[in-house]
């Protein structure tokens, strides 16, 4: 199983406080890996160090390396901008600009990353986008109307597909489901479970269903800490340590 990318001895902190410890993990390609753990345990500061999300915020920085294909992404001479490109992101609240259509949401990152198409070819980035994050069917007839009208499922969706028009290698999603209704989260499950055939997918959630059910492996953090790593089904039927078992029966958390 190739590794798509890799963390070594990657710390993250807010200004003095240290929000990870050398956390060391592999992410295979077309897999999907789960970050579990209980509240402020550093999830989301983890999957934002993964694309250089983590540096924007004033005071933060990261020690440690974050290897994507065999380059660290966070050698001086990487742009942000590319990694950004190359690692999308998926944000907890469905995040679709709020002037423009359905079909200049889709096509916002093409013009965010300096991509040049003709009226044609965005045509057909957005129509491949959509579809691959399963919305066309729904908004192929109101690609005018604002993103905004869609529902909220649809929203996150929207999100998803604008992640991809730009052809990214991993797709980060920090709690995609959290905002979402039962059947909205089915839907974006199954849209998971579809991707990773070509994408290398990393998901936050604090759903251990979630976790079991679309997740080849799962990550265990607490405190900042990487606490246990491995194959989902081994995680959750037969934890090697008693912490995790403790968070996933619900003991602690």
């Amino acid at each position: 199983m190739a590794e798509k990318l890799i963390t070594r001895n990657l710390s993250a902190y807010f200004g003095q406080v240290r929000a990870l410890n050398d956390i060391n993990l592999a992410f295979p390609e077309n897999r999907i890996t789960a970050i579990i753990g209980p509240s402020g345990c550093g999830k989301s500061t983890l999957v934002r160090c993964l694309n250089r999300m983590h540096e924007v915020v004033t005071g933060a920085r990261v020690e440690g390396e974050v290897i994507l294909d065999g380059e660290n992404i966070y050698d001086p001479a990487i742009d942000a901008v590319g990694v950004r490109r190359r690692i999308g992101m998926v944000f907890q609240k469905p995040t679709p600009f709020p002037t423009m259509s359905v079909e200049e949401n889709v096509a916002a990152g093409l013009r965010l990353n300096n991509i040049a198409q003709s009226r044609a070819e965005r045509a057909r980035v957005v129509e491949r986008s959509l579809r691959q994050a399963a919305l066309w069917e729904e908004v192929k007839d109101r690609l005018n109307r604002p993103g905004i009208s869609l529902s909220g499922g649809q929203q996150q969706r929207l999100c998803v597909a604008r992640a991809l028009a730009v052809e990214p290698e991993v797709l980060l999603m920090d709690e995609p489901c959290s905002a979402l209704d039962p059947i909205s989260t089915a839907r974006i499950e199954e849209l998971l479970l579809e991707l990773k055939a070509n994408y290398t997918i990393v998901i936050v959630t604090h759903n251990m269903q979630q976790a079991a059910r679309t997740s080849d492996l799962t990550a265990f953090l607490n405190a900042g800490d990487l606490i246990e790593f491995g194959e989902t089904r081994q995680i959750f039927t037969n934890p090697a340590r008693r912490e995790t078992e403790d968070y996933i029966t619900g003991r602690f958390g």
